[in-house]
C-alpha cells in the first residue's frame, strides 16, 4: 500500500495550485494524508476527487467550511497499522513524549503546521512524520511531501521529497 502524505497547503494564498510533482503522485497513493491549514475547500474536493482514500483534518488556518467537513483529529487503520493525523502538536521540545501519552493506540502520527518535517520514533515505538509543506517553505531549504508503504504491519520506505523552487 502506498502511502502520500502532505500539510500546509495553504492555496491560494502560498501558490495557485498544488506542484505538478506532488499531483502526479496521486494515482500512484493507495492513501492520501493531509494534516491540515489547507485554507480553501477546492483542493480538498480535488483530493476527494483523485485520492482513493483521504484522511485528513483541518487545520488553524481553515475556516467554518472546512472545520465543517474535517475532523480535528483522524484515525484509519492501514495494512495492520494504526494511524492519526493532527495539525499541531505543539513546540519540538517534549513533541515525542507529549505524542505519545495523547495517542497511546496509534503506530504513526502524522502531523503538520510547523512546515518543517520531521521523522522520529518514540521510545515506546510510534513514528511521528510530518511531511512540510508543498507550498510554503517558509525558513526551510526547499518546499516537501512524503511518501511511504505500508505493508504487513510495518512502515516503509518513507522518503521526503524535495520540490523544485517555482
Amino acid at each position: 500500500m502506498r502511502l502520500l502524505l502532505m500539510s500546509d497547503t495553504h492555496l491560494p494564498r502560498r501558490a495557485k495550485e498544488l506542484p505538478a510533482p506532488l499531483l502526479a503522485q496521486l494515482p500512484r497513493a493507495d492513501a492520501v494524508f493531509h494534516a491540515g491549514d489547507w485554507v480553501d475547500v477546492a483542493t480538498l474536493d480535488l483530493l476527494e476527487r483523485r485520492s482513493a482514500r483521504l484522511v485528513a483534518v483541518y487545520g488553524n488556518n481553515d475556516g467554518p467550511q472546512l472545520r465543517a467537513r474535517l475532523p480535528e483529529v483522524a484515525y484509519a487503520e492501514l495494512g495492520g497499522l494504526r494511524f492519526a493525523v493532527v495539525h499541531e502538536t505543539g513546540s519540538a521540545q517534549g513533541r515525542e513524549a507529549r505524542c505519545a501519552a495523547r495517542f497511546p493506540d496509534v503506530d504513526v502520527l502524522v502531523f503538520g503546521h510547523s512546515h518543517i518535517p520531521w521523522d522520529t520514533t518514540t521510545a515506546g515505538g510510534l513514528r511521528l512524520l510530518n511531511p512540510g509543506s508543498p507550498t510554503d517553505r517558509r525558513r526551510q531549504p526547499h518546499c516537501t511531501y512524503m511518501t511511504a508503504a505500508v505493508a504487513d504491519g510495518r512502515l516503509s520506505d518513507v522518503r521526503l521529497h524535495r520540490l523544485p523552487p517555482r
